[in-house]
């Protein structure tokens, strides 16, 4: 029996390599929205899309931007409307939709139903990853938008205190479209806040530069501007439309060095002034650390003479606010990993005697701090959340009640299923539309031990 020919290298990879879909086009019917800013479909063969620029209910074409034949699910774009939504409008900004700029996700849809939207996705997660219905978790289904952001379709709130701009290989200013490195010029984003769109940043070039980053504090006058040169490029001279203190960032270590000005911005949140370092985490809407504060205290309901703790504190927004609560026979307890925001949040909090905070991982440092007792807890974690480990821990403390700060909905329906396992339950749940035109919205859970609740 004679040998088959052996195969070439080449003819081998042909063999092996899936067939790129990038291009392909389907006309779907549009199924519900899912976390991401898009909504599911499926192919005539049953495969799985997400379609951005789309809305529930509507049939579109819907173009492949990434995925191949065999894959679990495909990336598309909604790149014709056959059968609109009652809730679709005209993208008030030029410069969205597909293979636009990826800084916004809803621009399309009505406010109104950009929450209700948002809301389909924290009860889907919550139902999913938590087994918890809106009614278990105390929530309305609501998605509250912030002060001054409720607006008539068509108009857009002007929002955004920190935008960062890429720059093209020819020194314009522009923002990256959707999970690209490729950069759509501007002239103007519509949801940075005014103290940024007045710096004039897209009206001037940026030769040899990365990235352009623009920071308008709230309640001062402070702007700032973060340069990430190109490996080798000097900087320009900066000369904006207002005075700002610029920042860079250093090619050999990714640190944030000054340039001139301060090298931080002052915010204004719960009658305090609090420093913000370079780099460091300050919410991005004018309104939501007042929101934020006001919904985690009044969820807690401080008294004085507690014990607290601040997990992944920042600059000590939550902290600041506790401090004032409990008062002088109470003690507060901030951990955050951050050297500059450590060195920021002891500045802003050193009126306090009975505040400490502590460098560090939370899931390293609290075990050693010996405390084995509080009164309440906040934590405000990165997107990924706390993870199981953090959640036993705090589940063993004591805490009268818990506040769980949340900018991923999936994240936290996590952390709330370990909770629960911990023998806590969720007392309320409130959600702020912070991010108005993204899909991205803000969580304040409560909990409280599940035994109370009996």
């Amino acid at each position: 029996m004679q040998a088959e020919p052996k195969k070439s290298q080449a003819e081998q990879r042909a063999v092996a390599e899936p067939v790129s879909l990038v291009g392909e086009e389907y006309e779907v019917e549009v199924g519900p929205v899912a976390h991401g800013g898009h909504c599911i479909a499926r192919t005539s063969e049953g495969q799985v899309l997400f379609v951005r620029h789309t809305l529930p209910g509507e049939r579109v074409v819907a173009r492949v931007t990434e995925g191949e034949e065999g894959a679990r699910f495909l990336r598309a774009d909604a790149v014709e409307i056959l059968d609109p939504s009652k809730d679709r409008i005209e993208a008030p900004c030029p410069f969205a939709g597909p293979g636009r700029c990826g800084g916004c996700d809803w621009q399309h849809a009505k406010p109104g139903a950009q929450r209700r939207l948002k809301g389909e996705v924290v009860a889907e997660q919550l139902q999913r990853l938590a087994g918890l219905t809106p009614e278990e978790a105390g929530w309305d289904g609501t998605v509250m938008p912030a002060e001054g952001d409720k607006l008539p379709a068509g108009q857009v709130p002007s929002w955004r205190t920190r935008v960062q701009f890429a720059v093209d290989a020819d020194g314009r200013a522009g923002l990256r479209r959707h999970r690209s490195h490729e950069i759509e010029p501007i002239d103007h984003c519509m949801i940075a806040a005014e103290g940024v769109s007045e710096l004039g940043i897209e009206r001037r070039d940026w030769p040899g530069m990365a990235t352009v980053e623009a920071i308008a504090a709230t309640g001062s006058q402070d702007r700032q501007v973060i340069l990430t040169p190109r490996p080798g490029a000097r900087l320009p001279i900066v000369e904006l439309d207002r005075p700002v203190s610029v920042m860079r960032v250093e090619e050999k270590d990714g640190g944030v060095h000054r340039v001139h000005g301060r090298p931080f911005v002052r915010e204004r949140a719960d009658d305090h002034t609090y420093r913000v370092g370079s780099g460091g985490f300050w919410q991005v809407h004018p309104k939501a650390a007042d929101t934020l504060v006001t919904a985690v205290m009044q969820g807690l309901l401080p008294r004085k003479g507690d014990m607290a703790l601040d997990l992944y504190c920042g600059v000590g927004l939550f902290a600041g606010a506790l401090a004032d609560r409990v008062g002088d026979q109470g003690a507060v307890l901030g951990i955050e990993s951050g050297k500059r925001a450590v060195e920021d949040a002891r500045h802003n909090l050193a009126a306090f005697d009975r505040v400490r905070i502590e460098q560090g991982k939370v899931e390293s440092v609290l075990p050693r701090t010996g405390i084995d007792e509080v009164d309440l807890i906040v934590l405000d974690p990165p997107r990924a959340g706390a993870g199981r480990k953090t959640v036993q821990h705090l589940s063993t403390l004591g805490a009268r009640r818990i506040a769980y700060v949340a900018c991923d909905p999936a994240a936290l329906a996590r952390d709330l299923g370990y909770f629960q396992d911990g023998g806590y339950r969720v007392r309320t749940l409130r959600v702020f539309d912070l991010f108005p035109m993204t899909a991205h919205v803000e969580c304040v859970a409560i909990l409280e031990p599940a035994a109370k609740g009996l």
